[in-house]
């Protein structure tokens, strides 16, 4: 048996063993926050046409007549707003570190991809916090070139993955 300098096969005799150098240290998929499910869409929107409802028949019958259609308009605006916030809700991001590179992608609603690549030994994050909201701000800055990572999620998820980071990172920079 053809043991390594160290004595433990499992550990390259130079530090890292090659065929696990671009392994990833840490995945994350972050998707945006909604606060609605498509239950909720659904009794938001006949909670909303039923005040509407109710308000346009009085307000017809009271000789008001444009009312309705201007609550009409309303609806069709809600509608509207929340079918673009589902579909905003399909974009995503995904953060890789590995012992030779970081790579962030953020795909869009339409599935257009854009892609930052960093030294992970040259990065650092930079975060914003405020006290009463949470961080506010997480970033990945190496050299001159920067990307905001969780832009679209909440606080304590954003909170979450700068921790994982940090750990990813430290625990890359400790293997060199």
């Amino acid at each position: 048996m053809d043991r390594m300098a160290s004595g433990n096969p499992s550990v390259h005799p130079y530090g890292l063993d090659p065929d696990t150098i671009d392994r990833p240290v840490f995945t994350a998929t972050i998707r945006p926050h909604q606060s609605l499910s498509r239950l909720g869409f659904r009794v938001v929107m006949t909670g909303c046409c039923a005040v509407s409802l109710v308000v346009s028949i009085w307000a017809w019958r009271m000789g008001f007549w444009p009312v309705a259609g201007f609550f009409g308009l309303d609806m069709l605006a809600i509608y509207a707003a929340l079918k673009v916030s589902f579909r905003r809700g399909r974009s995503f991001e995904e953060v890789m570190i590995s012992q030779i590179e970081i790579l962030l992608a953020r795909v869009s609603h339409r599935g257009e991809r854009r892609e930052w690549r960093f030294n992970p030994l040259w990065t650092k994050i930079e975060t914003v916090e405020d006290d009463e909201y949470g961080l506010q701000r997480l970033t990945l800055v190496s050299r001159r070139q920067q990307a905001l990572v969780a832009r679209d999620a909440g606080p304590d998820e954003r909170a979450r993955i700068a921790q994982g980071l940090s750990a990813a990172l430290a625990q890359v920079k400790k293997g060199y």
